[in-house]
């Protein structure tokens, strides 16, 4: 019996449009992503038209208002549809531009771009031809956001922007990043966000990062030498850069949370099928009584977790959901997924450790989830702190 995935069961989280769309999503990347998805990952990057087409068929920023050219559709459960498809079928380091440009990125403009700005960018931003990433790592700084050290400094009306930033998903393709950099020296006050474009003088882009994994998804090095950048490119008030980050680094959690969940269960599917086939001393590996327990205890961890996710994401839907519940969905699910991807590398024997099993590439992908978005270790100081510990 297998195990219950998003594809076999109709949870409560989705209504029948949630179910219609996913299909419909499944049909895209059977047709549009997997007879290309070896090419993109051989390259380390995904074309394009990838995002254009997502457009056309109605995946991608879909919050985009309807008189900007996008669809309006304010229900995040789509964009878990999204996530966990393309984490299901294998090919999420592919689409993890498409879901940064739409679960991460475009939130942020949502929220704070003034009416000038959206009628600038969102069309663009709306129909794919505007690839949107945001900088916030830097070489020495990852989780402590109050550590940036890429400065803006006023010259009159305009901005001065100076600095580099590291680990940029969509780094090489994007045509509007958000660059959260410092204004005052205040350690949280002095952080504002701004909107760099393609081709402004000063803004350069590092080759691509050559990773362990994720190897679809394009990841690059940035450069601003003396960017001026017009007031015009200023997201939000200046010095409210700390509190929109934080804000939003909730829904990245999640949207990290629901792939990976997605990705475990994947992974424990594809395991499953291995070890009733696989024969060792006569029977099936899965015979074996430390097969059938760690497949149990793999099992029961995927449910029980997939109940707290599901409930986590409705209390975002419904605007409920906490900091802490966010962490504590991010470090747990990811987890997981290592654990789940590494017990099935540890039961394909040699074979594991091969391209030929998509277990191998399952292993390697999840490693980098610990450590994005936030460390794990980073999920459990906010947690703790929660306790007022």
């Amino acid at each position: 019996m297998a195990t219950a995935t998003p594809r076999a069961t109709k949870r409560e989280l989705f209504d029948d449009e949630h179910h219609a769309y996913r299909e419909s999503y499944r049909t895209f990347l059977s047709r549009e992503v997997l007879p290309h998805y070896k090419e993109w990952e051989q390259a380390q990057i995904v074309p394009r038209e990838l995002f254009t087409k997502c457009a056309e068929h109605g995946f991608l920023a879909m919050e985009v208002p309807e008189q900007y050219g996008g669809n309006g559709i304010d229900d995040w459960r789509f964009n878990v549809v999204l996530g966990e498809e393309a984490a299901l079928s294998g090919v999420g380091d592919a689409m993890g531009g498409p879901l940064l440009h739409t679960d991460v990125v475009l939130p942020y403009l949502i929220a704070s771009a003034d009416e000038a700005q959206k009628e600038r960018w969102f069309p663009g931003i709306a129909s794919g031809e505007q690839i949107l990433a945001i900088a916030m790592t830097e070489p020495g700084t990852g989780s402590d956001l109050a550590g940036i050290k890429t400065r803006a400094r006023k010259d009159g009306t305009d901005y001065v922007l100076s600095g580099a930033k590291t680990f940029i998903t969509n780094g090489i393709n994007a045509d509007l990043v958000i660059v959260a950099a410092r204004t005052s020296d205040d350690r949280h006050g002095g952080l504002s966000l701004f909107v760099v474009e393609r081709g402004m003088p000063g803004f350069e882009r590092g080759k691509q990062i050559e990773k362990v994994g994720q190897h679809a998804s394009d990841t690059a090095e940035l450069f601003f030498e003396d960017v001026r950048l017009p007031q015009e490119n200023l997201l939000g008030a200046e010095g409210s850069g700390f509190l929109q980050l934080v804000s939003r680094l909730v829904p990245e959690r999640l949207t990290l949370a629901v792939t990976s969940m997605a990705g475990a269960e994947a992974a424990f599917q594809m395991t499953l099928d291995y070890v009733k086939e696989r024969k060792a001393f006569g029977k099936p590996i899965g015979a074996f009584q430390n097969t059938r327990f760690v497949m149990a205890e793999l099992r029961t961890e995927i449910e029980i977790s997939r109940a707290f996710v599901d409930r986590t994401v409705q209390r975002y839907v419904d605007g409920t959901c906490t900091i802490e519940e966010a962490a504590m969905a991010k470090y747990w699910t990811t987890d997981l997924l290592c654990k789940v991807a590494d017990h099935g590398v540890q039961f394909h024997g040699g074979y594991g450790y091969t391209t030929e099993y998509p277990i191998s590439k399952a292993w390697v992908d999840s490693r980098i989830t610990k450590i994005y978005a936030g460390t794990n270790e980073i999920m459990k100081e906010l947690i703790g702190k929660t306790m007022g510990l």
